[in-house]
């Protein structure tokens, strides 16, 4: 995990490669360091923290920090295998205009973690090879990780009540 000075080194080749406005603000906690940087910087970014050392897309994952705004967060973990070294690199959206660049082109691993976080969240992924619900059937609607996606959901249909159409409990 990088040190508050090898995070701030990060986040200073960002800004000298693609403007000072690429990187909102850098936070070292709890032994963990991330870079937040504008939604329009997420594809070079992450391509120059691959030129960085941090070859290994570990995770990609969201997350809704209601009430801030903008609420909708992705983060992107990211490793370097020969130090050994991690990094996050998270950006936010509004509900809006939840779009963001998609990463899968040049990420593959990201290719599943972009439909569950659009299919949980709604942030839609422009450009991702095959955008569609993951978990959730097609034809649901809302998102059901946000924070003000209402509580009690649906009843569920269990097995052993398939043949007579029952829901449980209702």
């Amino acid at each position: 995990m990088p040190d508050p000075t090898g995070l701030e080194l990060l986040a200073s080749v960002v800004r000298s490669r693609l403007g000072d406005d690429a990187v909102i603000q850098t936070v070292h906690h709890r032994g963990h360091g991330t870079i937040e940087i504008e939604p329009a910087h997420i594809r070079p970014t992450l391509e120059l923290m691959r030129d960085e050392g941090y070859r290994f897309m570990a995770s990609v994952h969201g997350a809704d920090e209601y009430p801030e705004e903008p609420r909708l967060a992705v983060h992107y973990e990211l490793l370097d295998m020969n130090r050994p070294d991690r990094v996050n690199v998270k950006v936010r959206v509004s509900t809006d205009e939840p779009h963001l660049d998609s990463v899968a082109p040049s990420w593959p691993t990201a290719d599943h973690q972009e439909r569950e976080i659009y299919d949980l969240f709604g942030v839609i992924f422009d450009g991702h090879p095959d955008l569609r619900r993951i978990l959730m059937p097609e034809d649901y609607e809302g998102h059901p990780q946000r924070r003000d996606f209402p509580i009690g959901g649906e009843p569920i249909l269990f097995t052993h009540h398939e043949a007579e159409g029952e829901h449980y409990p209702r």
